[in-house]
């Protein structure tokens, strides 16, 4: 643990932004954005998980060690979404292998 005490009024104040991003998501979702629609529902959610991540979680205090285990794990989430989408794009472009006898 880091011995960091955070003031009452930061928590209240990322609770107030989080509810802010999630009203924008909800008003984005009404939007017909086209192809943009998901990007932009993404984006806000990453902000809003980093959010929660920092100070919630309270990664922003910790140690190196924590900080360095937190950017590992996004960078291995981003490689298999990364392959997953991979995956998904290329579907149905290839020749369709004959049944096994």
């Amino acid at each position: 643990m880091s011995g960091h005490v955070s003031p009452k009024s930061l928590y209240y104040s990322i609770f107030g932004a989080l509810m802010v991003l999630t009203a924008i998501t909800v008003f984005a979702a009404f939007l017909n954005l086209g192809a943009m629609n998901a990007p932009l529902a993404l984006a806000i959610a990453t902000f809003k998980a980093t959010l929660v991540v920092l100070f919630f979680m309270h990664v922003k205090y910790s140690s190196r060690l924590t900080k360095l285990v937190v950017t590992t794990s996004l960078f291995f989430l981003a490689i298999l979404l990364g392959e997953m989408m991979m995956d998904y794009a290329t579907r149905g472009l290839g020749v369709i292998p004959p049944p096994l006898q």
